[in-house]
């Protein structure tokens, strides 16, 4: 099941956020998420949050086209777009894409990128879509599919990550390291359609930028 989890943080790309909301089987808005659902004339299946970034008047609205909500304290461990991703999972999401989660408040953009290295995600396949650029995380092994030239930048994170082997990049790696804090995975770049990422230890954010 593929589901399309939305923040309240930037979306640049109205074409690509429609897109993935096309394909999606689940719409989840992370509490102000939803004012960039509204804002593409859409509804959401659930909102979950503390609702403090919607008015009573779109909460009634959004009642009377069918929504579902989820409410959570404002004061709570979770952001609410934790709660949104783990929602999905919790339904049987093993796709999940993430618009909105970048730009904005430096923390809750770092803080969402980290969300990527949930245990419970470890099974499923999450993204974090910003217009042409995508993160994903890479434990194990993992498939980047673009065009020839696309910039693949991949960043060890939680300590070094060990044993990486790399098909299909510039820049190839055969059973190397990546240090934590360094940057030498930064601006690889495709040389097929397609390549293939294996590592023994440790895991990767990766980038993947298209024109």
């Amino acid at each position: 099941m593929q589901a399309v989890v939305i923040a309240g943080g930037q979306i640049n790309d109205s074409g690509t956020c429609r897109l993935l909301v096309s394909r999606a089987d689940l719409l989840i808005a992370a509490n102000g998420g939803a004012l960039h659902v509204l804002g593409l004339g859409l509804v959401p299946d659930v909102v979950i949050g503390d609702l403090d970034s919607l008015t009573q008047e779109q909460v009634e609205y959004l009642h009377r086209a069918g929504c579902r909500f989820l409410t959570h304290p404002a004061r709570k461990n979770e952001t609410d777009a934790e709660l949104a991703l783990l929602y999905a999972v919790e339904q049987g999401a093993d796709e999940v894409a993430i618009l909105g989660a970048l730009g904005g408040r430096l923390d809750h953009t770092l803080a969402n990128a980290l969300l990527l290295a949930l245990p419970e995600l470890k099974e499923v396949r999450v993204s974090l879509v910003d217009g042409p650029q995508e993160m994903i995380l890479i434990r194990d092994e993992g498939t980047i599919r673009g065009q020839v030239g696309d910039t693949v930048s991949l960043l060890p994170i939680a300590g070094d990550a060990e044993g990486i082997t790399t098909h299909g990049l510039e820049y190839a790696l055969d059973d190397e390291a990546l240090v934590f804090g360094r940057t030498r995975g930064v601006s690889n770049a495709l040389t097929s359609p397609t390549a293939h990422i294996r590592l023994r230890k440790g895991a990767l954010l990766c980038v993947h930028s298209k024109p």
